[in-house]
């Protein structure tokens, strides 16, 4: 079964979704991702998806939603962003929270490094996963 993982930040509009995209480019075999907002803008935003299509992402296929719009489950992992306070308890198996600076306001060359600091985290999360599912086979 593979691990749901949720990523929430506060409008998921840029940040969760970017994590979201990753995961399944990088962890389709693994991972069932899913991203939210405690309060979502309801669309994601343009230069997320600019930035995304470089390297090869589409977010297009993606919506902004809130947590209220989520299945009722408890999670294997739910990430948050940095968005503290604003991110509401989520049942999970565990949690992390990443402390991304929201991209939105930043200059291009800051938003994608923000994008490169994201794909880092979500690969090194599914690098853990597979490590973990790995011992729990050996």
């Amino acid at each position: 079964m593979k691990s749901r993982v949720l990523f929430v930040c506060i409008e998921n509009s840029c940040r969760s979704q970017m994590a979201e995209g990753f995961a399944w480019k990088w962890g389709k075999d693994v991972l069932h991702p899913w991203s939210a907002g405690s309060r979502p803008s309801g669309k994601i935003n343009p230069t997320a998806i600019q930035v995304m299509n470089e390297i090869g992402v589409n977010l297009e296929l993606q919506s902004s939603k809130n947590l209220s719009e989520l299945p009722k489950i408890k999670w294997d992992t739910v990430i948050t962003m940095g968005c503290a306070d604003a991110c509401p308890f989520v049942s999970s198996k565990s949690k992390e929270d990443w402390d991304i600076p929201d991209p939105k306001e930043l200059p291009l060359h800051e938003f994608r490094r923000v994008r490169d600091l994201i794909e880092t985290k979500v690969r090194s999360l599914i690098g853990r996963i597979k490590a973990e599912e790995s011992s729990l086979t050996s």
